[in-house]
């Protein structure tokens, strides 16, 4: 960790440095136990092409500014996208008034620390904002004509392009000062496919915190069509699910959103100090097969879910949320990490400046283990492959339902026919201890994932080895 000492500094928001450190010691004026202000000015792209023509295009540009103020376990939060005198003024008493702070006296403020990342987790060369516009429009047509000219049974094809440019400024009433870049793009095709009165879509996407050449190098507009109308085409010939308990196996990468959805969310520590987790009292505990080793990483390089600083200022670090089935942390905001007496985990993330800060999941995953994945299929005489989740429900009880886009049956130990529209049910604490073998194969799902919690979006990833659970019921037709 570096860091530079300044007493002044021009900002890139039309603000000075004196100017945000009056609006913090205005809202700390009456009491209070800490600040801070989340500066953002953020410009946006995206592109959707259908029926054979670009349909839509716009570009946003977001300026805004959100002030905090901590009083014991209340939070006082207001914005505003107007950075004239008066209104940070109106934002510094009605965030101090929210979180009842009184009287008090005139806050000192410390000397100001310039906190600097060691090194950028964004992999981008050609940031896409940077980037004609003409370049970005040739990707989509490209993905385009790929999935149409996949198979005669295409009938339809959708491509939608997203790319974003994020930058933060934070400073807070201890005198951190961060400033940080993020660059994101996305593409994704979605194919629908037709044969004998029967339509079934297939998806595929790519992207995270890189740039243009990440489609030239790791994943072409041609790759990611073909494989979203393969899917399409593969889901015709699909079978109905069986329905009953049965042994289940994890494809690798893609199943990740089952852990993110089941088990992620219930190890954010805002739910494990309101006691609304079911593994709220369970550090130190065991709670799944010694197989189960879990984290979350928001350093990994050009990931979607990863970051410099978090949105608090925090630099954030690999946290081991589970080892050997025993939890061992939590993934922690400052607030959280106050009120429980912990250290912060750089999980502290919001949607945009007019969102306060929430403990979330970055880039969460299963490590891997020691099977190699051949060798979990043959243990299976007769169960169920998913190889992709779209997504699903999970309860404060722990209770889940996962529906599984592209599934096939397991028979004596190989893949058999494919399967369409399964779901997967049960509980975490119940799945997690029927974990049996894990594969040495760990993949991360398609950089397109989004989390929504208390209505805020974040991107994410998530991603695992092949899986072996023994028992788990799957829901379906026969």
């Amino acid at each position: 960790m570096t860091e530079r000492r300044e007493t002044s500094q021009p900002g890139d928001f039309q603000l000075q440095l004196a100017d945000l450190k009056r609006v913090l010691s205005l809202a700390l004026a009456r009491g209070g136990d800490f600040a801070d202000i989340f500066l953002e000015y953020r410009t946006s792209l995206s592109i959707l092409m259908e029926e054979d023509i670009i349909k839509e295009s716009s570009e946003t540009v977001t300026l805004g500014l959100g002030l905090r103020v901590i009083r014991k376990d209340r939070t006082g939060y207001a914005y505003t996208n107007d950075l004239s005198e008066e209104k940070l003024r109106s934002v510094a008493l009605t965030a101090s008034a929210i979180a009842s702070a009184r009287a008090g006296q005139k806050f000192p403020f410390p000397r100001v620390r310039n906190l600097r990342a060691d090194k950028d987790v964004a992999r981008a060369g050609l940031v896409a904002n940077f980037r004609p516009l003409k370049d970005k429009i040739q990707l989509v047509e490209r993905a385009y004509r790929s999935a149409l000219n996949h198979d005669q049974a295409i009938k339809k094809v959708q491509v939608a392009y997203g790319e974003s440019l994020q930058h933060i400024k934070i400073l807070n009433s201890e005198g951190l000062l961060v400033e940080d870049r993020r660059p994101m793009v996305k593409l994704v095709v979605m194919a629908l496919a037709e044969k004998n009165g029967r339509r079934e879509s297939g998806f595929c996407g790519g992207g995270g915190r890189v740039g243009l050449e990440y489609f030239k190098r790791e994943l072409t507009p041609e790759t990611i069509g073909q494989e979203a109308a393969r899917e399409a085409c593969l889901l015709l010939e699909a079978v109905d699910p069986p329905a009953g308990e049965m042994p289940v196996v994890l494809s690798p990468g893609h199943s990740g959103v089952l852990i993110h959805e089941a088990v992620g969310h219930l190890l954010e520590a805002d739910f494990i100090r309101k006691k609304t987790s079911v593994l709220w009292n369970k550090l130190g505990k065991k709670v799944g097969s010694e197989q189960l080793n879990i984290y979350d990483d928001p350093t990994r390089p050009g990931f979607r879910g990863s970051y410099n600083f978090d949105d608090e200022g925090s630099r954030p670090h690999k946290t081991l949320l589970v080892e050997k089935g025993v939890v061992r942390g939590f993934l922690q905001d400052l607030l959280s990490a106050r009120l429980m007496k912990k250290e912060p985990t750089g999980h502290g993330r919001r949607e945009d400046f007019s969102c306060w800060p929430l403990p979330r999941m970055a880039n969460t995953y299963i490590d891997r283990g020691e099977y190699d994945p051949e060798e979990i299929i043959r243990s299976v005489r007769k169960g169920f492959y998913v190889s992709r989740l779209s997504g699903g429900q999970v309860e404060d009880s722990g209770q889940f339902t996962f529906s599984v886009t592209l599934g096939y049956l397991i028979e004596d130990g190989r893949l058999g026919r494919p399967v369409r529209q399964a779901t997967l049910i049960g509980t975490n604490l119940d799945i997690l201890q029927k974990v049996e073998m894990v594969g040495h194969d760990l993949e991360f799902g398609w950089q397109t994932g989004t989390c929504s919690k208390e209505g805020q979006d974040v991107p994410v990833a998530d991603g695992c080895p092949t899986m072996k659970i023994s028992r788990m019921t799957v829901g379906g037709l026969r």
